[in-house]
């Protein structure tokens, strides 16, 4: 098991790896696409502006 020194370390090598003023937009980038992910994996979807557009064209064009 990962004890709590090693964590310590794992984390002072990523932050002289990447820098302070990198770490929060990799974080902030991580938790869109976490967020993205479970949406896409629940179905849900933002509606799309001119979807509904399309198919009441689409709809039209039949007539």
């Amino acid at each position: 098991m990962i004890g709590t020194q090693e964590i310590i370390l794992i984390c002072i090598v990523i932050l002289l790896f990447f820098g302070g003023k990198k770490i929060p937009e990799m974080m902030r980038g991580l938790g869109k696409g976490v967020r993205s992910f479970k949406d896409g994996v629940n179905g849900i979807e933002e509606p799309q502006p001119g979807k509904k557009e399309d198919a009441e064209t689409k709809a039209n064009s039949g007539k």
